[in-house]
C-alpha cells in the first residue's frame, strides 16, 4: 500500500465566500471524510488557514531568514489535503473525484515517496 497526499488548490476568493454558502460543502466534505475512516484508508487530513498567514524559514545560509507570507507568489494555493493509505494510482484517483465533488474544488494527487530500505 502507498500512501498519497490529495490536496486541494484554492484561491483568496475561497477563502471570503460567507459562510451559508460554504455549509453544504463543509457537510460534503465531513461526509467524504466519515466515507474515508469507514474504509480504512484514512491516515490524516485537514484544511489551511489562508497563504497569507504563512511564514517561511530559510536556515540554508550563514544565519536563518524569517519571512511572513508564502514561498511562492501564486493565485491558488493548498487549501486543504487528505492522506490515503492506497493500494494503487487508480483508487488513488478514484477517491479524488469524489473529494474534488466534495469539496467543489481542483483535487492534486501525489504518492508518496517509498521510505529507504
Amino acid at each position: 500500500m502507498t500512501q498519497y497526499l490529495l490536496s486541494v488548490h484554492s484561491g483568496a476568493d475561497d477563502y471570503a465566500r460567507p459562510l451559508e454558502e460554504m455549509q453544504p460543502m463543509f457537510e460534503a466534505v465531513d461526509a467524504y471524510n466519515q466515507k474515508a475512516q469507514d474504509a480504512g484508508i484514512w491516515v490524516f487530513a485537514g484544511g489551511l488557514q489562508p497563504a497569507d498567514l504563512a511564514t517561511v524559514v530559510d536556515n540554508s545560509g550563514a544565519e536563518p531568514i524569517v519571512t511572513d507570507g508564502p514561498y511562492l507568489e501564486t493565485k491558488e494555493w493548498i487549501g486543504g489535503f487528505w492522506i490515503f493509505e492506497l493500494p494503487d494510482l487508480d483508487a488513488a484517483l478514484q477517491w479524488a473525484t469524489e473529494a474534488s465533488k466534495a469539496c467543489a474544488g481542483k483535487v492534486e494527487v501525489r504518492p508518496f515517496q517509498d521510505e529507504p530500505a
